[in-house]
């Protein structure tokens, strides 16, 4: 069931106090430098132990987040814009740059990877997932991550945060030229568009789809990235996505396996178009790719969830949900975000018990303000990959991940917003603008409990009058407040718990939102003060053409 008012519960509002903290704390993501030890690179090793793992899926969340709270950006756009900054560094893809030629250390894999994720007939002479195996015949060595024929798990996640931070901010970041770390201190220059039209180009010239790896082309990647170009072409009105669709019906009767009654029996971990093997496993790995695939096409993405959870006995009471036999909690973090997801109650909240005893929710930070998930790893900050996924059950509404993609908000850099929140100090659990009736619905917080009682303020902007407005605070009639300019106001109040309606006037019609579109592709970082620090001087706001015909107005 859906909640009524779109907020932020207290413990999304932690995690997000901590992903600020983690994505603004500056550190070394070059040649010379090392990631800060939040960033996690140990999960589900030896596929996912990198850190670039942990920047792409904190982001997850924050965009379910952006949603839940459209008139309140700023802190989303900036976090966004950390990570999609990390997103182009050495540490980023320190795999492709690193590991050059077959893995030396083939020996001395463990026995438990024998026919789990290393077929058995080629054991002793093939490298595992995780080793890119840069240089390898036929490809060659290739000092570009993203020109590179292979590395499909870095450039299609890289579109995916570019295409999340666009669609956030409203800043089209991206569309100027970047420079991206490559091998041996080398660098590359390219362009969002660049990089989705060539990730286009190899996906429509490679029927089983792009490799990672070398010689591994994964189902799991390559839903991530047809999530990336279907963000895309949703905020520069482009059709590249179409390459997911056309991969996936070539390939749904060969990468999963059906009974006739429809239950899911294997799922293809990678195949291997150089020895023409498709590495099968358990049906448990259908959660990671339905998770993926909910939002481009739910119906085969519910087959792969109730395939793996029916195969889990997850759906069923009378099993208890235990890690005997799979210990690695990524798998339980995607089942209780998907469960979610799909609104299905009965296995949601038989995930999520589990995870409330197996988990290890805690706060903590200053004050206590933070959140996160530890699992029970004696480190010293939750690990990183799994809070991210499991932190997404935490904001999504039934069916929210599939409208992110599906019915983006755009109208919401036209309607009335706020920012210049004095966040941590102070947190934001509610803001949306209520385009029907003209009023914006805030709910402040004493955030991180720093500045309590203490005097703060914000501003509201795209108002149409701001001569025109009036606000209740806590139901009461509310005057501190001074005009900037006739769209944009400066509201004082003291750090506490408060509910404000600001009667904005601004109701959709078709020559308003003309009228705005045009305004916004005209404001300037003196308008735009305190999101300018994490904009480039070229970006400028982008609202698809398709929104100026919209079926509000």
């Amino acid at each position: 069931m859906k909640s009524s008012q779109p907020k932020l519960n207290e413990r999304a509002q932690g995690w997000l106090n901590f992903l600020y903290q983690k994505a603004t704390t500056p550190d070394d993501w070059s040649e010379n430098g090392t990631p800060h030890e939040w960033w996690d690179k140990t999960s589900t090793a030896p596929m996912c132990s990198f850190p670039r793992f942990d920047l792409q899926e904190s982001t997850y969340a924050i965009g379910l987040m952006a949603d839940r709270t459209p008139a309140w950006r700023e802190v989303y756009s900036e976090i966004l814009d950390e990570i999609a900054e990390r997103s182009i560094t050495y540490w980023a893809a320190v795999d492709w740059l690193t590991q050059f030629g077959h893995d030396p250390d083939r020996e001395n894999y463990p026995e438990a990877w024998k026919g789990t994720l290393i077929p058995e007939e080629f054991w002793g002479d093939y490298d595992a997932p995780g080793w890119t195996a840069n240089g390898i015949a036929p490809w060659g060595f290739h000092m570009d991550p993203i020109g590179a024929d292979g590395n499909l798990f870095f450039k299609g996640w890289l579109n995916l945060t570019q295409s999340l931070h666009t669609y956030v901010s409203g800043y089209d970041k991206w569309a100027s030229p970047f420079d991206l770390a490559g091998a041996y201190s080398s660098r590359f220059e390219w362009t969002q568009h660049q990089l989705a039209d060539h990730l286009y180009q190899q996906w429509r010239n490679t029927p089983m789809g792009p490799h990672c790896e070398n010689t591994k082309a994964w189902p799991f990647c390559l839903s991530a990235a047809g999530l990336g170009l279907m963000m895309y072409d949703k905020v520069f009105d482009k059709n590249l996505h179409s390459a997911y669709f056309e991969w996936l019906s070539f390939t749904k009767e060969k990468f999963y396996g059906f009974e006739k009654d429809g239950s899911l029996q294997w799922v293809t971990m990678y195949f291997d178009g150089q020895k023409n093997h498709h590495h099968r496993t358990i049906p448990t790995h259908g959660l990671a790719i339905a998770f993926y695939a909910k939002p481009q096409d739910p119906e085969f993405a519910e087959l792969l969830y109730r395939g793996a959870i029916r195969f889990l006995g997850w759906d069923n009471p009378s099993i208890p949900i235990s890690n005997e036999f799979m210990p690695d909690p990524r798998m339980f973090a995607l089942g209780l975000t998907i469960s979610r997801e799909f609104d299905d109650q009965l296995t949601y909240e038989r995930l999520k018990d589990y995870a409330e005893a197996n988990f290890e929710p805690r706060q903590f930070g200053l004050n206590d303000s933070q959140f996160g998930f530890w699992f029970n790893l004696g480190e010293n900050w939750p690990r990183g990959q799994l809070s991210a996924l499991a932190m997404c059950a935490e904001v999504c509404e039934p069916d929210a991940w599939e409208n992110l993609f599906n019915k983006p908000n755009f109208s919401k850099h036209l309607s009335p917003s706020i920012e210049g929140v004095d966040f941590p100090a102070v947190s934001i659990d509610m803001a949306y603008h209520d385009d029907e009736e003209g009023i914006l619905h805030l709910g402040m917080l004493d955030g991180d409990r720093t500045k309590s009682n203490q005097e703060t303020s914000f501003e509201v902007y795209n108002l149409p009058d701001s001569s025109m407005i009036k606000i209740l605070c806590n139901g009461k009639d509310f005057r501190d407040f001074e005009i900037i300019n006739s769209s944009r106001i400066s509201l004082r109040t003291d750090v506490a718990r408060k509910e404000f309606k600001i009667i904005t006037g601004y109701k959709i019609s078709s020559n308003e939102l003309n009228d705005l579109n045009r305004k916004l592709n005209q404001r300037d970082d003196s308008i735009s003060r305190s999101s300018s620090k994490v904009q480039s001087s070229s970006s400028r706001i982008i609202l698809p053409t398709n929104l100026i015909s919209c079926s509000c107005c």
